[in-house]
């Protein structure tokens, strides 16, 4: 307990102590390049020198101050424009009436360890009187700068602690959106972002897929080229290579030369700082590497010290995004002029020269631009810087409650902090009519000009704009680009081409290179039955049901119908051989006809001769139903007429057979089978035994009747216009019951074949029932395995081959008895007996 209570009052009496302590500068202040007094002090921080010569430390003594040397004249801009803008605020009478601002410029010579040196000064007195004491708060209520994003990540990184708002012109790295990590920053450019994916929007407008990509090895650099990646994947763009250097790594940037001179790609996409960007153009200069076309950013694209006479043959034709030229009126004049006589320290000598020396060595390079002005109108940042320090006036303005008749109100102090506040909340609009504001990453709006490298006729080099991206617009309206004035890498009137691989043609598809980017594929045609109609197509489209893939698989149509035709050959063929045994047996009734009276025509019933005949002139003409397109009356008639005549025919034949049997029985004695087996009894027959095949058919037209189909199965590239059995059953019974008669007329004929008449027609049958059967048991298997109209050939031919069976089988040996050998027309010689009679 004592021990807790005497560290208590140690803590006590250290911090008592603490409080009466001055504040004291540790080492030699660093005075800012320009200053200004003020009620209200605006800081800034740009590197108007590029380059930084260290101090020897030998540690033997004191170290001299840092020096800088190589003027960056658009820094140097940036530095005047602010003072103008002050200037311009302080004569207002409406914005700020009676408060003066006052600024402190520090020069960070693009170096880190300046900036730094900058910040803290900027952050803390150069001086202190004797009475002052630290009191936490910082002398300034807000700092613009940096140029480069990874210098302002560590200013907004350092002043972060003390709430103090940071508003950078060209600092645009999208990792300064994130509002937890820099709370208190703003700028009045967009980020890169909307620039990196603008930049992949352009490349796809452009039709290259296939780009090499270089960034600076920094924050800037590294997360643009990050952004620019991820977008250009989503709209299909491969980077053949992702390389980066910094500034200060020499062999890095061989490396990155090696690789752009052995890549393929034409087009490099330079995500680079302004000083990484000239190292990279010398290098390529010195090993003449020409023919590239460059895509730049606003970094670098607009430099005219980068693109030169010397450098043209490299970035001539350079396509990038740069921020608008707005022209501030009177700054041109207050640079030539007013600047170097109110703002500028050392622009006349005043008391002894070594002390002038001392002082204003540091200004000399400086003064050597004291009436050139030539280049204003090219400085695209000015405006942001000009915007910066309105919006810190306007937001300072709403503080100080200030009104144009009253003034501000001096007596309120203002914190950094509720600078930062007040920031978020402005609105307004620049005299050259830009409207001002910070979104909630404290950005503000993007907008792009798209701008060309060119050569005029006179030998000038132009960055003439060919285009604008503005993300304020709908998505359709935020990205113009005018094409036909482009002129591209070399002075080529040509747009290069950079891809991996050439564009697939409609017809085919891409197919990715094993082990590449998705940009590297074959063109592979598409299958039978698939299209591709458009260029670069992934994947080929199956076409509908009823269509197929044309030769040039790029368009489906409709697929070729197929069915037995009386126009092709096979048909004309098949309608020849049935109109062909039409007219046969036509001759034969003709024959038989005139020859009625005969023996020969009288034997075994004349009249069922005669139906026979008509019988077989109908199984001919069937066969034609099958021929031509289906229709729902065709598929109908087609089996059910050749069921039914098919019967007919074989009812003819076996009571035909039946008058054979019975002949031969009724010559034996005492025998009168005639009597139950005459002429009626023959014509009853026939007609119970069609009555049935006729019951059949009605019932299978009547339960499930066939009907015209589509077959698109059995082949894909053509529909097979066919009829459908409807029901299979009732076209097996009608088969089946054809076939039980002419199995049942065939054992009957063989049985009575041997007969001993001189003319026994039952050996005729035996052979005509023998001829049908084995076409129709060929059939049965040739039906099922054939498709299309060859299903349907194979059934005509079935029925034009036992027709003719039974024409020629039956009545050839008649007709060659009546017309070769009419002497054995006689019944003597047709009631003979052979030797073998009984």
């Amino acid at each position: 307990m004592l021990f807790f209570l005497y560290t208590l009052m140690l803590f006590h009496h250290l911090h008592a102590k603490t409080e009466n302590i001055l504040c004291q500068m540790m080492g030699d202040p660093k005075y800012p390049l320009l200053s200004k007094d003020g009620d209200i002090i605006i800081g800034g921080i740009f590197p108007v020198h590029s380059k930084e010569k260290l101090p020897s430390f030998e540690f033997k003594q004191k170290p001299q101050p840092l020096s800088c040397s190589g003027v960056t004249l658009r820094d140097f801009r940036m530095a005047q424009i602010l003072i103008f803008a002050i200037e311009e605020i302080n004569k207002s009478k409406s914005l700020l009436p009676n408060i003066s601002i006052g600024y402190k410029i520090y020069d960070s010579c693009g170096s880190r360890l300046s900036s730094m040196s900058a910040i803290m000064a900027l952050m803390n007195e150069q001086e202190f009187a004797a009475e002052h004491k630290c009191n936490g708060q910082t002398p300034i209520h807000a700092i613009i700068g940096e140029t480069e994003s990874s210098v302002t990540v560590l200013l907004s990184r350092t002043t972060g602690p003390f709430k103090i708002p940071v508003i950078s012109h060209s600092s645009s790295c999208e990792c300064l959106s994130n509002k937890k990590d820099y709370p208190f920053f703003f700028r009045t450019i967009a980020s890169d972002y909307h620039q990196s994916r603008a930049l992949a929007v352009l490349v796809k407008h452009l039709g290259w897929t296939w780009v090499g990509a270089v960034n600076s090895d920094n924050d800037y650099g590294n997360n643009g080229m990050a952004i620019f990646l991820n977008a250009a994947d989503e709209e299909g763009i491969c980077a053949e290579y992702s390389v980066k250097f910094h500034r200060t790594e020499p062999d890095k940037l061989q490396k990155v030369v090696n690789t752009i001179k052995k890549g393929t790609a034409k087009v490099i996409v330079a995500f680079a700082a302004l000083v990484e960007m000239e190292l990279l153009v010398e290098q390529l200069r010195i090993q003449n590497i020409t023919g590239l076309q460059i895509i730049g950013v606003v970094g670098w694209i607009t430099s005219k010290d980068l693109i030169t006479p010397k450098t043209f043959h490299l970035l001539g034709g350079s396509l990038g995004f740069a921020l608008r030229k707005i022209y501030i009126d009177g700054f041109s004049d207050y640079v030539k002029r007013q600047f170097w006589e109110t703002a500028f320290p050392c622009s006349q000598r005043n008391g002894n020269s070594s002390q002038y020396k001392l002082k204003c060595s540091n200004y000399q390079e400086l003064l050597g631009l004291r009436n050139y002005n030539e280049d204003v109108p090219e400085h695209r940042h000015s405006s942001n810087v000009y915007k910066a320090v309105y919006a810190v006036a306007y937001a300072l303005h709403s503080l100080l409650k200030c009104e144009e008749q009253e003034g501000c109100a001096k007596a309120l102090t203002i914190q950094p902090q509720q600078v930062v506040e007040a920031l978020k909340k402005i609105h307004f609009t620049t005299k050259f009519g830009d409207c001002v504001w910070f979104d909630s990453t404290g950005s503000t709006v993007t907008q792009y000009e798209v701008g060309n490298w060119q050569q005029d006729s006179d030998g000038s080099i132009q960055f003439k704009a060919v285009g604008y991206y503005d993300a304020s617009l709908p998505p359709d309206q935020r990205f113009v680009l005018n094409i036909e004035n482009i002129i591209w890498a070399g002075g080529q009137l040509q747009k290069p081409r950079s891809v991996c691989s050439e564009s697939c043609p409609p017809g085919t598809r891409k197919a990715v290179q094993k082990g590449r980017p998705v940009c590297c594929y074959d063109c592979i045609q598409c299958a039978d039955g698939e299209i591709s109609n458009e260029t670069d197509s992934n994947n080929c489209m199956q076409c509908p049901g009823e269509f197929w893939s044309n030769a040039e698989k790029n368009k489906c149509v409709l697929k070729a119908v197929e069915f037995l035709s009386f126009t092709e050959v096979m048909g004309i063929v098949l309608v020849f051989f049935s109109l062909f045994g039409v007219v046969i047996t036509v001759l034969v009734t003709v024959l038989f006809y005139s020859k009625k009276d005969t023996p020969i025509v009288k034997a075994n019933n004349s009249e069922l001769s005669f139906l026979l005949l008509f019988s077989l002139t109908l199984c001919f003409l069937c066969s034609l139903t099958f021929i031509g397109r289906p229709t729902e009356w065709s598929c109908m008639l087609r089996h059910t007429v050749f069921g039914i005549t098919f019967v007919l025919c074989i009812s003819c034949v076996l009571g035909k057979t039946l008058v054979v049997l019975m002949a031969f029985k009724a010559t034996l004695p005492g025998s009168n089978v005639m009597k139950w087996f005459g002429p009626l009894q023959q014509r009853l027959s026939v007609l119970a035994f069609t009555l049935i095949q006729v019951l059949i058919c009605v019932l299978w037209l009547t339960i499930s009747p066939p009907f015209p189909i589509k077959n698109m199965k059995y082949y894909k590239e053509k529909i097979i216009l066919e009829c459908s059995l409807g029901s299979t059953v009732g076209f097996w019974a009608v088969l089946g019951y054809i076939g039980l008669l002419a199995l049942f007329c065939f054992i009957l004929a063989f049985l009575a074949r041997k007969l001993p008449d001189n003319f026994n027609e039952a050996k005729f049958i035996t052979f005509s029932m023998l001829i049908f059967c084995a076409v129709w048991i060929t059939f049965i298997p040739t039906y099922v395995s054939s498709a299309g109209k060859f299903t349907v050939a194979v059934e005509i031919f079935a029925i034009l081959a036992s027709s003719f069976g039974l024409l020629f089988c039956i009545f050839a040996p008649k007709c060659h008895i009546i017309l070769l050998k009419p002497q054995q027309n006689t019944k003597q010689h047709l009631m003979a007996k052979t030797k073998k009679s009984y």
